[in-house]
């Protein structure tokens, strides 16, 4: 079974605050991680929801690891599986943070680099992330409703099914995509195609988001994993002529940053040949 992605952005502590605690009664504790660089908030946090947890481990016994991330400072982590999600395309999982040693938190921060990497921007720019992975469809649907509700995302929803057609232009393929990426329907499309590709040998991907009107948390989480999917397999991966909402979207979350996004097809093409 395939582990499914959600991820909120938030710029609001009470915010982050309330949607772990509807998100933390119903997740098991591995599958739910908060990352910040304020150090008062994951404190808060910490205090709110172990003073509710009791006897509980992970996050939800709010122990606070902090990991010191070059051009950032500390990055405030809670949650057991806080080392799986800096990992976020795969591949090794590391040690639970929250039981780690400090020597332990080193090392696994040092395994997952790049993955953390993706996030610097959203983390510097004083965004908060809630990230959610579980392999039930009810929990992952559950944690979207809640992540949509609090975090900074998309309205409104666009009632369009995920169409997807391939093109190739030389040695680069683009993705067309119409429609919404949303959980349980477009972002298994998505990775399905994407991973159609990647085993074809196209290293070099062209998201054209021209038509994208929708693009829920579990939608932005296939999207983080996408690109760092085909950077690990030696590729490179362009986003370009994003719609309105997405452009909107990518920016109030700051995750513009961290992709490569071109202005139109033929500068997108000559991009990703290069």
């Amino acid at each position: 079974m395939h582990l499914e992605t959600a991820i909120g952005v938030f710029d609001s502590y009470t915010r982050a605050e309330e949607a772990i605690l509807e998100l933390k009664e119903r997740l098991p504790e591995d599958s739910l991680v908060f990352l910040t660089t304020h150090e008062n908030d994951a404190a808060r946090v910490s205090k709110v929801v172990g003073g509710i947890a009791g006897g509980a481990t992970g996050l939800y016994a709010a122990i606070v690891v902090s990991l010191l991330v070059p051009g950032i400072g500390s990055v405030f982590a809670l949650g057991a599986g806080a080392a799986a999600v800096l990992g976020l395309a795969g591949a090794k999982s590391g040690a639970a943070l929250a039981k780690a040693s400090a020597q332990e938190a080193r090392a696994s921060e040092a395994k997952h680099s790049e993955d953390i990497a993706f996030f610097h921007k959203v983390l510097k720019e004083g965004r908060s992330l809630i990230v959610v992975r579980t392999e039930s469809k009810e929990l992952s649907s559950f944690a979207c409703e809640v992540l949509d509700h609090l975090g900074m995302g998309m309205q409104p929803r666009s009632a369009d099914k995920m169409q997807i057609s391939i093109r190739k232009q030389g040695a680069v393929a683009i993705v067309d995509i119409t429609g919404r990426i949303t959980f349980g329907e477009g972002n298994v499309m998505l990775r399905d195609k994407i991973r159609e590709l990647l085993d074809a040998g196209n290293l070099r991907i062209v998201l054209n988001l021209r038509e994208v009107q929708f693009v829920d948390s579990s939608g932005l989480g296939e999207l983080v994993k996408t690109h760092v999917t085909v950077r690990n397999r030696g590729g490179k991966l362009t986003l370009v002529s994003l719609s309105s909402p997405v452009h909107n979207l990518l920016q109030l979350t700051r995750l513009s940053a961290v992709f490569e996004i071109a202005p139109d097809e033929e500068s997108a093409v000559r991009s990703s040949a290069e």
